[in-house]
């Protein structure tokens, strides 16, 4: 009998308190069992559009909103912070990241939220 993380689907050792992929802390609610031996866990598809999302690094990207939609609030508030504290005079450098990581955004099959969810 397998077991698999349920945040990520990686496959788990029963022993494990973490998971190894990515850290999710493991209990008996959040470990998936699979009796055939083949791992057909799907990741959980979220209700996060990929398209506003990249939309709003494109056009927000300086204020963060996209960052700010998916739950990334450290990395918004850095954004927002480096916009506002600098009176819009280096808006430039929290532009730009906005809309390579809204490009990335649309271009990604798999970006996911802060949750671990796949846009859709």
């Amino acid at each position: 009998m397998s077991k698999y993380c349920s945040k990520c689907g990686s496959e788990v050792s029963v022993h494990d308190s973490f998971c190894n992929n990515c850290g999710n802390p493991l209990n008996g609610d959040d470990v998936r069992q699979n009796n055939n031996g083949t791992n057909n866990y799907n990741i959980n598809q979220g209700n996060k559009s990929k398209i506003a999302a990249g939309l709003f690094g494109i056009f927000l990207g300086a204020l963060g909103v996209h960052n700010f939609y998916l739950g990334y609030t450290g990395k918004a508030v850095a954004q927002l912070l480096i916009t506002i504290l600098s009176c819009g005079i280096l808006s430039f450098i929290s532009g730009t990241w906005g809309l390579i990581e809204g490009i990335l955004i649309l271009a990604s099959d798999n970006y996911v939220d802060s949750d671990g969810n796949l846009l859709v």
